[in-house]
């Protein structure tokens, strides 16, 4: 860690300890506790319920907060297993009858936790690989038979004291994750998944003490919810993971200081104002943004925060982004003009990254996104990107006479529909007069589901997120900075 004295030198190495990784397995675990901000989704997924099913968009955080969870789990002496998509590549894709993929799936993942948790002890392979098929229910019996079994002369006393709580408890504790890996949102990837959580679910429910924590992206989640009427049995078990801007902000606060070797606790942080934070990012980037339009000398961590989607990878994006800018002219501070010419290449990959997961659900994603580029005269009259309901719908309207939208599902999409699509995707925002300070207020769906509802009229306008418009409008990037109205968080 750097000295608060040591000037930043933001080559790559740097970059990466000072904003962190975009992906949480690429993180060392001591470092992403360092920094972890635990929201109250934490709280909710970590308890001692048989089925949590943690859904979110992509880069929200859904592997961090797994990797957190399974740390602190294992430093409690917890038998911890983590199932990964290569281990159950081959799971339910023979069975001919959805009823028989249920059944696969329970013997395979009960096989699966044996296997890790006996090799995770270094149990001795040749003492249990012959009689690991098909447990069933006696999986806890089988496991105790094992260890009970065993002499505790070459056991690692770490090793021991898992041993010795599992036999107090007889609990384990399994998290399945990156399960979208690979989809495609085909009927056989939907029915495959619609199976695991039938299984899950009996599985948990079946006095096992296996406590279950899935994570799925939201639009797998979607599909999969849609398609299975019998899934609604597990959406009590849903936790939707979200973030404020301010939880991220208090997140950003934490990685900058633990950056720089200070420790700052999460309770102080909480009952603190974003304006009280802010000087902490000042040995980072200037603190004050000298661009043009709403945006004119203020805060620079209110850009940042106006350019995310409530998803952390963003922010680690935009500042890597911006930093590598500072680097290249080798300045020891992220600047106005190092995060202005990061802009461009921050949105369009926003909007690559949008196109790409959301595809299976709506094939014609790109057409209908980039479709919503402002004309001439919405450019003109700079109202390109906020729209009251019924200029949305016109705005759509005129993108299907280019062509009709269908969803994966083969049903034709309407413009109320794909309205309500574009909302839950976060390419819309919903946006209801300024707060006091002159901020916009925007509405996420993770907050408010039923805001673009195809029955209700809830009063409120539409604006295309700030985060896409440099890719929208690639040819007249100064005009956009001057349309853009700061969030408010604080």
């Amino acid at each position: 860690m750097k000295s608060t004295r040591e000037e930043l030198q933001f080559d790559e190495q740097e970059i990466q300890l000072l904003f962190g990784c975009e992906a949480a397995e690429d993180e060392s675990r001591d470092r992403l506790r360092k920094y972890y901000y635990k929201t109250h989704v934490y709280n909710q997924v970590i308890t001692d319920l048989p089925l949590r099913v943690l859904v979110g968009h992509k880069g929200i955080g859904k592997s961090a907060l797994f990797q957190v969870a399974m740390s602190e789990e294992e430093e409690q002496n917890k038998l911890v297993v983590l199932i990964k998509p290569d281990d159950v590549i081959d799971i339910g894709k023979k069975s001919t009858s959805f009823m028989e993929m249920i059944r696969e799936w329970k013997t395979g993942i009960i096989e699966i936790v044996a296997r890790k948790v006996l090799t995770n002890l270094d149990i001795p392979e040749k003492s249990w690989s012959k009689n690991i098929k098909n447990l069933g229910g006696k999986l806890t019996d089988y496991l105790l038979q094992i260890l009970g079994s065993m002499s505790e002369i070459n056991i690692q006393f770490a090793k021991k004291e898992i041993i010795h709580q599992y036999q107090k408890s007889k609990s384990i504790y399994i998290y399945i994750d990156d399960l979208d890996r690979g989809w495609e949102g085909k009927k056989e990837d939907i029915n495959r998944l619609s199976a695991l959580l039938n299984a899950v679910r009996d599985l948990s429910t079946e006095r096992n003490r296996l406590f279950f924590r899935i994570a799925l992206r939201s639009d797998v989640y979607f599909l999969v919810r849609t398609s299975d009427e019998s899934t609604d049995k597990i959406e009590g078990s849903v936790i939707w993971h979200t973030w404020s801007n301010n939880d991220i902000f208090l997140l950003w606060i934490k990685r900058v200081e633990s950056f720089f070797g200070n420790e700052i606790d999460e309770h102080t942080l909480r009952y603190k104002k974003q304006k009280e934070l802010a000087y902490l990012l000042n040995r980072i980037m200037e603190n004050r943004f000298l661009g043009v339009g709403h945006w004119r000398n203020a805060p620079m961590y209110r850009v940042f925060m106006s350019l995310i989607r409530q998803r952390p990878r963003d922010l680690v994006k935009l500042c890597t982004l911006a930093a590598r800018n500072t680097y290249e002219r080798r300045g020891n501070l992220i600047s106005t003009l190092d995060v202005k010419r990061s802009f461009e290449e921050y949105s369009q990959g926003r909007m690559q990254d949008t196109i790409n997961e959301f595809r299976s659900e709506l094939p014609a994603i790109e057409k209908l996104l980039l479709g919503m580029k402002p004309n001439r005269k919405e450019r003109t009259t700079r109202q390109g990107y906020v729209y009251t309901t019924g200029d949305l719908i016109q705005k759509i309207r005129n993108i299907q006479e280019l062509g009709e939208f269908k969803f994966s599902t083969k049903q034709r999409a309407t413009e109320r529909e794909l309205a309500a699509f574009m909302y839950k995707i976060n390419f819309l925002t919903g946006r209801k007069g300024t707060s006091e300070d002159g901020g916009i207020i925007r509405t996420y769906f993770e907050q408010n589901r039923y805001l673009a509802s195809t029955s209700v009229e809830f009063g409120f306008d539409w604006e295309i997120h700030p985060a896409y418009r440099w890719a929208l409008q690639p040819d007249d990037i100064g005009s956009i900075l001057e349309s853009l109205e700061p969030s408010s968080d604080d």
